[in-house]
């Protein structure tokens, strides 16, 4: 923060709150909001009713709590209090109704994203970050091994996601963030949202799952077909799979984020697929499950070890079929780990 010439952060309920203080604090209408000074007098103002859930949380910080009739936004001046001109870097996803009412009680501040600090501490996991993503990628892993016992011809796409949902809590998740069952044509939606298709013999399946184990995020992408597989799909997914590799082998620290994403770019434009890849290659991945760094053209970020992020290359064909392979990779001293590890060739059941 002093680097930066930032007072003071404010950072309301989200992942960066958790980072800092280790409390999961509710989305609410009334306010929860973090003051971290440069000067090292921090809040945390809660409300009243919220007051045992934050002191369980073991924060560390001062906590000051605000009665259902009390004006929070009185509590947040007094705590800025030699700051009321200062340079204010506010929590990205802090709702707007918040801050307008913080912004009424100091209107000469100076305001700032808080990523400008936030993100610089996220993006580079330390050794116990890394070790629970691992963690969490070996369970993803796991339920990808039991997802070809789940697909058959004459189920629908949302009977197949119940299940994998089931397993990912049964592998020891506490809570299901997705679940991307995308069948024949489907699968060339990205984000398709799985539904009452039923599966039928020659459908390439688009499997792409993830959840929270130990608050920390896995995301795994493979490719099934359920029978013979459809006109294309054998060259199409053995270009994605040269166009991965070779992403996750360009990771390594001193490229930047964008020369990653070119890596996968140009096998897929080599080899005839380039216009179907349309997406960015890869987003960051820790107490969220996209977060900064994204591997992405025109991002010149340099790497550095100890970040963590998908390596996600894909095909999409409208109206015929896609495909997408997604690994969790993180930097290290000398290139990049894989953390999932389960064979990236399309499985047929």
């Amino acid at each position: 923060m002093r680097d930066a010439g930032i007072d003071a952060l404010l950072v309301g309920p989200g992942a960066d709150l958790h980072y800092l203080t280790g409390y999961r604090a509710l989305p609410l209408e009334r306010l929860t909001l973090l003051v971290a000074r440069a000067d090292g007098h921090h809040r945390l103002i809660v409300p009243t009713l919220e007051r045992p859930r934050a002191e369980a949380a073991g924060t560390g910080v001062e906590l000051v709590d605000v009665g259902e009739t009390d004006d929070p936004y009185a509590a947040v001046a007094v705590a800025l209090t030699g700051s009321e001109e200062g340079r204010l870097a506010v929590g990205d996803r802090l709702w707007s109704m918040f801050l307008l009412g913080v912004q009424g009680w100091l209107p000469r501040a100076q305001w700032l994203r808080a990523s400008a600090v936030t993100r610089q501490l996220r993006m580079r996991k330390s050794p116990a970050e890394i070790t629970a993503l691992r963690r969490a990628a070996q369970a993803i892993d796991r339920v990808h091994a039991a997802v070809p016992s789940l697909l058959r011809a004459g189920r629908t796409e949302a009977e197949v996601g119940r299940d994998i949902a089931a397993r990912i809590v049964a592998e020891g998740h506490s809570a299901v963030n997705f679940v991307i069952v995308a069948s024949g044509p489907n699968g060339a939606s990205p984000h398709h949202e799985t539904g009452d298709r039923t599966l039928r013999d020659g459908d390439a399946v688009v499997v792409d799952i993830g959840g929270t184990l130990d608050d920390y995020c896995s995301d795994c992408t493979r490719d099934y077909v359920v029978g013979a597989p459809p006109i294309g799909f054998v060259e199409a997914h053995e270009a994605l799979e040269v166009a991965q590799a070779a992403a996750c082998d360009a990771v390594r620290p001193g490229v930047t984020a964008a020369a990653v994403d070119a890596v996968a770019r140009q096998r897929l434009d080599d080899a005839g697929y380039g216009e179907h890849f349309i997406h960015r290659t890869g987003h960051g991945i820790g107490l969220e499950e996209h977060e900064e760094p994204y591997i992405v053209a025109g991002n010149e970020l340099v790497l550095e070890p100890g970040m963590a992020f998908s390596i996600e290359p894909g095909v999409y064909l409208p109206g015929r079929f896609g495909m997408r392979i997604e690994d969790i990779v993180v930097v290290t001293e000398d290139g990049g780990e894989r953390l999932n590890t389960l064979d990236r060739a399309a499985v047929t059941v």
